[in-house]
């Protein structure tokens, strides 16, 4: 990867009834399996970040939501050692139950609190914070 290239990657706070929608990665997930985090991905060449948001809600959990279209938070990360720029994105919750893709092996509804005892991802569980604080 060239100097001052990084990856792209989207992430979708997912909010309901004051929780946020959380996914734990699959075991065989290469990068971080087990982990606890939100609908994430890589945004594809050309894609648009929004575009990729819509999609991978649709790809891992196949609800039904309300995206905002302005970003809610932005951090930078390393994934599998390379520099990775996510995008956040607030989206709520309108209907559907959660239908797992094969990257994650569990979901559930956390508050902030919860959120926060259950991942290591610092940015995100700050920005779970802060987005679940405005619902209040």
């Amino acid at each position: 990867m060239e100097k001052g290239q990084h990856v792209v990657a989207v992430a979708a706070l997912i909010l309901r009834g004051g929780r946020v929608l959380a996914m734990r990665r699959a075991p065989d997930n290469l990068a971080g399996p087990g982990l606890w985090e939100t609908v994430s991905g890589r945004v594809e060449h050309g894609e648009e970040p929004l575009i990729a948001v819509a999609r991978e809600i649709a790809e891992e959990s196949g609800l039904e939501v309300r995206i905002e279209e302005r970003p809610f938070r932005s951090y930078a990360a390393q994934r599998r050692g390379q520099p990775m720029i996510v995008i956040l994105y607030r989206a709520r919750h309108v209907s559907g139950e959660v239908r797992l893709s094969h990257e994650h092996d569990r979901c559930t509804w956390f508050t902030a609190d919860e959120f926060a005892q259950h991942s290591s991802l610092t940015p995100l569980v700050a920005a779970v914070r802060a987005a679940l604080a405005d619902e209040a």
